[in-house]
């Protein structure tokens, strides 16, 4: 799940090595977090959060498939 929501920000933003995608796992609940550039919270985000929704739909339904809940949380680098 790491790689995938890795390759839907690096597609989205203008400095996809700048993006940062780690996982804890926990016992019942697997917490990604992306962390993007300043400049690109508002292309991951989108207009009214739609982009995140979608992002975590995608991770909700690869979710159900392998049993297991997620959690992402989108935040910026601090440089």
């Amino acid at each position: 799940m790491v790689e995938l929501i890795e390759y839907i920000a690096k597609s989205l933003v203008d400095e996809p090595e700048k993006v940062k995608v780690s996982s804890q796992e926990g016992e019942d609940v697997n917490n990604i977090l992306l962390q993007v550039s300043s400049t690109d919270m508002g292309k991951v985000i989108g207009k009214q959060g739609r982009i995140a929704k979608a992002i975590r739909s995608i991770l909700k339904a690869v979710s159900l498939k392998e049993e297991i809940k997620v959690n992402l949380e989108i935040d910026e680098i601090q440089e």
